[in-house]
């Protein structure tokens, strides 16, 4: 993993997506631990589709917001956390886009009451949360809650 891209992310405070804020370990913390529970939520073979996917997407967005948090950022706007995934985490475009393609997803059953979401969405979502909670964790020298 490389270096982070301040420049980028100053950009973003530059044009209002972003806000500077210190970074506060116990809440990055915190963050990683809600996305662990939220990632192991979305493994119960009891919970629906919506629900497995829900918690996935939710695993990602704090692990994501953990991620900013830690470089001393905060969004209000989810794509922007994401999009960030290339300047925290060093993500390409190709990995942060599906978390894209997700909060869209996410967006038609929050505003629109629809969600239509297959297993294998939710296989790849439960695992790209999986590997972004571990690159923040590396990141952040947060070893496994």
């Amino acid at each position: 993993m490389g270096s982070p891209n301040p420049d980028a992310l100053d950009n973003l405070v530059r044009i209002g997506q972003l806000k500077a804020e210190p970074r506060n370990d116990a809440e990055v913390r915190r963050m990683l631990a809600m996305a662990q529970t939220r990632w192991v939520d979305a493994q119960l073979a009891h919970v629906s589709q919506e629900g497995r996917f829900t918690s996935a997407y939710n695993a990602a967005h704090v692990a994501a917001l953990a991620a900013l948090r830690w470089h001393g950022y905060r969004s209000e706007n989810r794509f922007t956390v994401f999009q960030c995934l290339a300047h925290t985490v060093n993500w390409s475009p190709a990995r942060w886009r599906v978390l894209d393609a997700a909060h869209q997803k996410r967006n038609l059953a929050e505003y629109e009451g629809y969600l239509e979401v297959e297993e294998s969405t939710i296989a790849e979502m439960v695992t790209l949360a999986a590997q972004l909670i571990a690159d923040v964790r590396a990141l952040t020298g947060l070893g496994k809650i």
